[in-house]
């Protein structure tokens, strides 16, 4: 028997499902490369190492991660450009961004020493432990020009719906770091300094990737004419606080779950080694998913300027179903298959018994973290981005906060791993409470402007 779809949602799901497959694959890469790492490091006789990296890479996750921003507000703004078919702005969503992406980045490597001096005073770890943590951050630091501009090509191929040129941009990025890290940990014994090295490189020759797709996918003709609008007062302003509002979002998500570790850390090296695992896992899923929401940020910045309202919620719909999908397919794996799984990751059996003891909170937070991603990624898409803000600070101190503080204070890793659940829960239901309000006002705005 077939049922047939409703015409809003014909008008878009093969554009939706071509464009989130290849979000979902270069996306999924990222944490395969990580988990990579995870491997080769935990197969390594010293867990220091091991340990070292994830407690090294929270700095990362702040630095990185919390800069993803950058590739968000590209993203909007490219596909708004897309959608009024302004040539001239597609070219300068590139270069303003790319611009605030090398003024963020070369201040990172100036101030590198005081950021690890004062990220190794604040997190928590034996003192071998924080010597290779040390170690991984001093080279992986070194890759934050491409890392940042990689950011800005990204959202910007996203915008711009460039399938081929976001694929390869992964594909050669995090393929290469597998390779590398085979080279410089397995090979040349270089350990958790291996690790960055081999993290740092291969960004840089994604970078070369991302410059060659875009050469080719210009107009040269007015390019200099184009440029000296780049620093344009004006619009320069507006861009900074839409990436400001979403710099926030990242911050309380990174916040929390480099929290998360650090308190790993105090409650013993056995816990934050079986947490960093299964955070890996999360992260696998967490990333997949990220390239569904993508996909619907994209598409949302583009229904909206066009004018096609009616499209928006079925989106929105179609994006939760199939995240869902995914987060509870991931969540299930470890569950079924634990031994299998952490196995592969470690030769510890005493951490591996520990991740299979706290994996029964992968199903909840990874179901309840792929509808807030959604969420994000909607009012993302609509440049609701003080919406957004609020409802991650409501989460991070309401929905975190408290139980963390309780987990550090009874010493209880399931009471941390439940701080982390709530957190997603909370902001769900604080951006859910304001969908009906945020879509009438988009509505009422295309009519008025008719």
């Amino acid at each position: 028997m077939n049922f047939p779809l409703p015409v809003e949602y014909r008008r878009f799901l093969p554009r939706f499902y071509r464009l989130a497959s290849v979000s979902v694959l270069s996306n999924l890469m990222v944490p395969l490369a990580g988990l990579c790492d995870t491997a080769f490091l935990g197969h390594l006789e010293d867990i220091r190492y091991l340990a070292g990296v994830i407690l090294g890479s929270i700095l990362f996750d702040y630095l990185y991660r919390v800069l993803k921003f950058i590739r968000s507000g590209t993203n909007t703004i490219t596909a708004e450009a897309v959608g009024r078919e302004d040539e001239e702005g597609i070219l300068l969503a590139i270069l303003r961004s790319g611009l605030i992406a090398l003024i963020i980045a070369f201040t990172i490597l100036i101030l590198q020493y005081p950021i690890e001096k004062i990220g190794f005073t604040i997190l928590s770890g034996s003192p071998e432990i924080e010597v290779s943590g040390i170690d991984y951050f001093s080279a992986r630091i070194w890759g934050a020009p491409a890392v940042l501009l990689n950011f800005v090509f990204i959202g910007w191929f996203l915008g711009r719906e460039m399938k081929a040129a976001i694929f390869f941009l992964s594909f050669v990025g995090n393929f290469s770091n597998v390779g590398l890290d085979y080279l410089i940990i397995y090979r040349w014994s270089l350990g958790s300094l291996g690790a960055g090295l081999a993290t740092a490189i291969s960004q840089y020759l994604a970078l070369f990737i991302a410059i060659i797709f875009m050469a080719f996918s210009i107009k040269w003709s007015g390019f200099l004419g184009i440029l000296r609008k780049v620093v344009d007062g004006k619009e320069l302003k507006s861009i900074i606080a839409l990436k400001g509002n979403i710099l926030i979002r990242y911050l309380g998500l990174i916040s929390t779950y480099s929290i998360f570790i650090n308190l790993s850390a105090l409650l013993g090296t056995d816990i934050l080694a079986a947490n960093g695992l299964l955070l890996q896992i999360a992260l696998l899923s967490q990333f997949t998913v990220q390239g569904i929401g993508m996909t619907l940020q994209t598409l949302t910045g583009n229904f909206k300027v066009k004018g096609n309202i009616e499209q928006i919620s079925p989106l929105l719909v179609v994006s939760i179903i199939n995240s869902l999908i995914i987060a509870s397919t991931f969540a299930f794996i470890p569950f079924l298959f634990p031994e299998t799984i952490f196995k592969l990751l470690t030769d510890h059996p005493e951490i591996s018994e520990k991740a299979i003891q706290y994996s029964l909170w992968l199903l909840p937070l990874l179901c309840l973290t792929a509808t807030a991603f959604m969420l994000e990624g909607y009012f993302i898409g609509l440049k609701e981005c003080a919406t957004l803000r609020n409802g991650v600070l409501t989460a991070f101190f309401i929905g975190f906060l408290p139980l963390a503080v309780m987990s550090y204070y009874w010493q209880n890793n399931h009471l941390l791993w439940s701080g982390l659940t709530a957190y997603m829960g909370t902001l769900i239901i604080t951006l859910f409470l304001q969908l009906p309000k945020v879509h009438k006002n988009h509505a009422f705005q295309f009519q008025e402007s008719e």
